[in-house]
């Protein structure tokens, strides 16, 4: 028994759009994979736990005394911690106004082969008592007491 030439006509327009659209959603789903952003305390970095080469974001607070600013360029190399783990940060731009040692920040980067952080963006905290949430959580899993604004003298280099 053959089929109607009609209906095989519509048979094979459904089928392309359904291949069309199949086609579609995974380019979209693959597009948006690739573009997520994750964020990684520096704890979970040191535990590995955070890719290499893949565009993530850092944050936790600016270790006092580890902000080294180079005279010729615009290049800055700064410590990130949880009061847990450290994650060393190369950056080369302008920083934020906000930024300072002792201070959450946020940095959008690639982690490298030597577990260094190269920063594209560095976000600081827009005021004195705002903190970006994720920092907070990282900061209160590694027992960090933002009620007391005590900070480890150990991490702060006091």
């Amino acid at each position: 028994m053959a089929m109607h030439p009609l209906r095989k006509q519509r048979l094979i327009i459904v089928m392309i759009i359904v291949l069309g659209a199949s086609l579609a959603a995974g380019l979209v789903f693959y597009a948006l994979g690739e573009n997520m952003n994750l964020f990684f305390s520096p704890t979970q970095i040191a535990e590995g736990k955070a890719p290499v080469d893949r565009k993530i974001r850092a944050g936790g607070m600016v270790k006092k005394g580890s902000v080294k600013r180079d005279p010729n360029s615009l290049r800055i190399e700064f410590v990130v911690t949880d009061f847990a783990a450290e994650v060393p940060v190369v950056y080369e731009g302008i920083l934020p106004d906000m930024f300072s040692e002792g201070e959450g920040v946020v940095c959008h980067g690639t982690l490298n082969d030597e577990g260094v952080f190269v920063a594209i963006e560095v976000l600081a905290k827009h005021d004195e008592n705002y903190m970006p949430p994720e920092v907070s959580e990282a900061l209160d899993k590694s027992g960090y007491n933002d009620s007391q604004k005590q900070l480890p003298t150990s991490v702060l280099g006091d």
